[in-house]
């Protein structure tokens, strides 16, 4: 049923619209790079989500439990609000996603908003008075939001979204030295692509030094050695061509999102004028 919602082109539509509307409204970089989590390395909305899932769990063994209303309303009311920071950074990474990535990711939000809906009836039931209208509804919420859980999983860890999509390559890579070339021979100040044991490996050379950080990108692999270049020295930074994730060239540093965590660099090594790199 999910791999034939990840060919759902009949989703397409909603799915460009609101993906152009996040876009639009999250256009400032440093929104964006706020939500995408890369300040701290690490996408921020599975942070964000732990205080209304909790809220909700919490409410609902509370809910079963005798002289806990007052309580289970408190952390209905937590999660409802807490609810908000999380939809804002899950909404701006999926807009950066593949289009099969996004149907998903589309279906997921629909149904956490459905959930959210219910909770927030859930509410407005506990404050009329109206007790038993509102357990039930929060446990329908809860059952709704665990279908939304299900779908994120799946676009997490079935469709790779979200995660370093580059770090696999470092296993094809010898843990033993691998000799590149000449250092000479690399050019000063720019980028360049070599392919070691078939991977392709960007390769940065400032003064003495030279980094090498693996070329496909972390965020959904683009190619960072068809990227243009910002700065110079050791504040240059590579730019992927697919979605303006940046990162530092010296240390692969994730300066802007949408990638979150640091492009994976590997060991360099000059001897006798010569380069070699080997896995980290």
């Amino acid at each position: 049923m999910i791999s034939r919602l990840e060919k759902t082109t009949a989703l397409d539509g909603i799915s460009n619209r609101l993906q152009s509307t996040v876009q639009k409204v999250a256009q400032p970089r440093a929104l964006r790079d706020l939500l995408h989590g890369t300040w701290v390395g690490h996408p921020l909305h599975p942070v964000l989500v732990q205080v209304p899932v909790g809220s909700f769990m919490s409410a609902a063994v509370l809910d079963a439990l005798p002289g806990q209303r007052k309580a289970a309303t408190t952390l209905i009311g937590v999660g409802t609000a807490s609810s908000v920071p999380a939809i804002a950074a899950g909404l701006v990474d999926w807009s950066s996603l593949s289009k099969d990535q996004r149907r998903v990711g589309l279906v997921h939000a629909t149904a956490n908003t459905v959930a959210l809906g219910l909770y927030v009836w859930s509410l407005s039931a506990r404050n009329n008075g109206r007790w038993g209208m509102g357990r039930l509804l929060a446990y329908a919420g809860l059952s709704v939001a665990g279908a939304g859980a299900y779908l994120g999983g799946h676009l997490s860890y079935q469709q790779g979204a979200g995660v370093n999509v580059a770090v696999p390559q470092l296993l094809e890579l010898p843990d033993d030295w691998a000799e590149v070339g000449e250092v000479a021979s690399l050019p000063e100040g720019r980028p360049t692509v070599r392919t070691i044991e078939g991977v392709r490996v960007l390769l940065y050379r400032h003064g003495e030094e030279v980094t090498a950080m693996l070329e496909q990108c972390g965020h959904q692999g683009g190619p960072l050695g068809e990227g243009e270049v910002e700065g110079s020295g050791a504040a240059a930074c590579v730019v992927c061509p697919w979605h303006g994730s940046t990162f530092r060239l010296i240390d692969g540093v994730a300066v802007h999102g949408p990638a979150s965590t640091d492009q994976p660099t590997l060991r360099t090594r000059i001897q006798d004028g010569v380069l070699s790199v080997a896995a980290p």
